[in-house]
């Protein structure tokens, strides 16, 4: 079996950092910025749903040109990291005219536009990272390891953007707008700094033997394979449901239970630090019991978890407070377990074909994590076709409406939670299968190298 070095804690904090404004965009996508368009932009529900679901389709386009593109990437830089710094001025742009310079009366056409190009940087960065963990530490546990790193920056990430807004109003500096102002520069300021460190603090370790692959034809084929359908079944299941959830937050507390936009802020940090919290439990969990059975023992757990939270009676800050710290324990058990485990599944696929298709594949991931952002976006338009308007107050929109809303954002999220878990039954890549791929591998890039 191959040894390769594990990984100081300091070089997979550095790689690591990049985490944190890319976490931004990662909460700011699906709950900050459609709600925000809506609410003090002035576009309606509907036109905010049909926008960002147009682009997330058009997105999905972007991931597999750019995986095949990362994997006939050649530069001394590496193959990955040349992408990560590409995507940094982009993205630095898209915050400026996304979050600061938005005012109200700025239609779709501007929403689109700039939406659209920050998705161009987000694929590229993320897929940059994902393909640069996946070489950083090949074996099976320590992968848990390094993708366990990548999660918990990701919390910090979000945890650091989702207080700023708070700030903001608490402390009397502005309103929520400004708020969202203040998470588009804490974005450009932090992308070229983590960006920079970890660029020269974590090296990107080259593949021996693999070669590229052979593009589309090569893309469809990996749908042929049990570990990919079944990687790719639970990530889109596990996309929808805290997509739906992240949309829909402040409808859900401000109409149903009563809070402002300020505590519903904090019920998500006290959501995204559970998360933080429960980070290395599930990543201890996993080398025990392997990946997937952990991920399907956090589904169940998140599933129930959530739904009870969600059931807890408005009016008693503190209760919610705790129940909603309960929900996020498992928060961060797929994020980094399903990477983790298409990493592995890559070393599978190179095993059988000699191709490498590392980028290919995050890619693939990537396309179901969009489809299921996709997805929760639905729940924009039925709420506008039964009548709700986030504007009005719980009595003008009504109970049948405010049912829709609480069948939305509490039912259906836990439902398919406890769905990801059925979708990994009799995952066929286990730890000891691949602790035999990767000896295979090993002896024959040895045999390349002499």
């Amino acid at each position: 079996m191959s040894t390769s070095p594990r990984r100081s804690n300091a070089v997979l904090a550095a790689f690591s950092g990049p985490c944190l404004p890319l976490a931004a965009f990662g909460v700011a996508l699906p709950v900050t910025l459609p709600e925000f368009y809506a609410t003090h932009i002035g576009l309606e529900l509907g036109v905010v749903a049909a926008v960002f679901m147009a682009v997330r389709l058009i997105d999905i386009g972007f991931d597999p040109f750019i995986g095949w593109a990362m994997d006939r990437t050649r530069t001394p830089m590496g193959r990955y990291r040349p992408w990560m710094l590409a995507s940094a001025p982009i993205l630095m742009i898209a915050a400026l005219m996304m979050f600061v310079m938005a005012k109200p009366g700025d239609g779709p056409v501007y929403l689109f536009g700039w939406l659209l190009f920050l998705y161009l940087g987000f694929s590229m960065g993320t897929l940059g990272q994902m393909g640069w963990a996946a070489v950083l530490a090949p074996e099976y546990n320590q992968r848990s390891r390094v993708y366990g790193w990548w999660q918990v920056f990701n919390i910090i990430g979000v945890i650091l953007i989702l207080v700023l807004p708070t700030i903001v109003v608490r402390g009397g500096f502005g309103t929520y707008a400004d708020g969202v102002k203040w998470m588009g520069w804490g974005i450009i300021v932090a992308l070229p700094v983590t960006l920079a460190i970890a660029y020269f603090a974590a090296p990107e370790p080259p593949l021996a033997s693999a070669k590229p692959h052979g593009g589309i034809r090569t893309w469809l084929g990996l749908f042929k394979l049990k570990t990919v359908r079944k990687l790719l079944l639970a990530d889109l299941l596990l996309g929808i449901a805290p997509g739906i959830t992240g949309s829909m937050v402040f409808f859900f507390f401000g109409q149903v239970k009563g809070y402002d936009h300020a505590s519903a802020s904090i019920f998500m940090l006290l959501y995204f630090m559970a998360g933080l919290v429960g980070a290395p439990f599930w990543a201890w969990l996993a080398t025990r019991i392997g990946k997937h059975k952990t991920l399907a023992v956090s589904s169940i757990v998140f599933a129930v978890f959530y739904g009870l939270a969600c059931l807890v009676p408005g009016g008693n800050f503190a209760v919610t407070a705790a129940a909603m710290f309960m929900a996020g324990l498992p928060y961060a058990a797929a994020l980094f377990l399903l990477r983790a485990m298409m990493a592995d599944a890559g070393d599978e696929v190179r095993h059988e074909t000699g191709e490498d298709l590392t980028g290919l594949m995050f890619s693939i991931l990537a396309v179901t994590t969009k489809m299921g952002h996709v997805f929760a976006l639905i729940p924009y338009a039925i709420l506008q076709v039964v009548g709700f308007k986030p504007q009005q107050t719980p009595a003008e929109n009504g109970e049948f409406a405010i049912l829709m809303l609480q069948i939305l954002f509490i039912a259906v999220p836990a439902l398919l939670m406890a769905a990801a878990a059925i979708a990994v039954r009799n995952y066929p890549l286990t730890g000891a299968r691949h602790d035999e791929i990767r000896a295979a591998l090993a002896l024959r890039d040895a045999g390349t190298t002499a």
